[in-house]
């Protein structure tokens, strides 16, 4: 654990009428209007840079600004590797444990933040999962950024992941296009997993090895191209078809939440690893096929 410096949140009333307090409790549901009066007196809350009591009305387009105090963030490896740099791009390798972005308690001990103490402004044009290890890439000035999520969106740049599933399928190859949506979790409301209501998926797996000798059923070590990018798309699929990744302590063959009480998105344990990244450079219109080493046990 390490003391950060703090953070101010910062966010905008769309329209009037709710006290601070109530719209604090709405707008953040993460705290009861209990923790949020205590940080009200506390002076953590400004509306318009002046401290606020929590009694005042929010006039639309007011600046409501938390002030959360330094906390101890979880431990997490903060060390990550250049793959790629020129003056548009930036590819890095992050390490499983380590999370892409801010939350749930993480800002300093992310990969943005530790990407961006190094080059200032970068900013990733994707996010992998915190237990999900691999490249990925940065843009470095604003044309470079918006045509590269342009060809994400129309699903023109190829990513292929490694993955070590538990079991052994006959199949040499598997088309999964299991829908993704949100179903309940008994820890936090709701996940992500597979469900028929979901929105449209579609990874394409490929068995590079089978390990019959590991574990009580075999493991099988996968090589999975991903069309769509949903959340947790790979682990929900690989579960879907029969074989989730070993040690994934969230989804069960089918791809719903483990019975009982399943682990949390975040939760370490699995084997994944962002492997390949292919696109075309948006500087030199160049077919680039960039690749991060996998782990060893994620190597053939």
């Amino acid at each position: 654990m390490a003391l950060n410096a703090g953070y101010s949140y910062h966010s905008r009333a769309e329209r009037g009428g709710p006290s601070v307090l109530a719209y604090l409790t709405a707008t953040f549901r993460h705290s009861e209007a209990e923790v949020w009066a205590l940080r009200l007196a506390a002076g953590e809350v400004e509306v318009d840079g002046v401290r606020a009591t929590g009694s005042e009305r929010l006039r639309p387009g007011q600046e409501v600004v938390w002030h959360r105090p330094p906390w101890e963030e979880p431990d997490a490896p903060l060390e990550f590797g250049v793959l790629f740099e020129d003056a548009s791009l930036l590819a890095v390798t992050k390490p499983a444990g380590l999370p892409t972005l801010p939350g749930g308690g993480f800002y300093e001990h992310t990969l943005l933040r530790r990407v961006r103490a190094q080059f200032p402004g970068a900013s990733p044009l994707h996010r992998l999962g915190r237990g999900t290890s691999g490249l990925v890439l940065f843009a470095r000035e604003g044309a470079a950024g918006a045509a590269l999520s342009a060809a994400w969106r129309e699903r023109e740049v190829r990513k292929t992941y490694l993955a070590l599933a538990a079991g052994v399928p006959g199949w040499d190859t598997l088309e999964i296009t299991a829908p993704i949506g949100p179903v309940a979790h008994p820890r936090l409301g709701e996940v992500y997993a597979a469900h028929p209501a979901g929105k449209a998926s579609h990874s394409a797996a490929r068995v590079l090895e089978r390990r019959t000798q590991a574990g009580p059923a075999g493991e099988t070590l996968l090589a999975v191209d991903i069309r769509t990018g949903r959340p947790h798309q790979i682990r929900i699929h690989t579960a879907w078809a029969g074989f989730p990744l070993v040690g994934d302590p969230l989804y069960a063959p089918g791809g719903a939440p483990l019975p009982g009480l399943p682990g949390l998105p975040g939760d370490g344990g699995y084997l994944l690893h962002a492997w390949r990244l292919g696109f075309r450079h948006p500087a030199s219109g160049a077919w680039t096929q960039l690749e991060a080493a996998p782990p060893p046990q994620l190597q053939v």
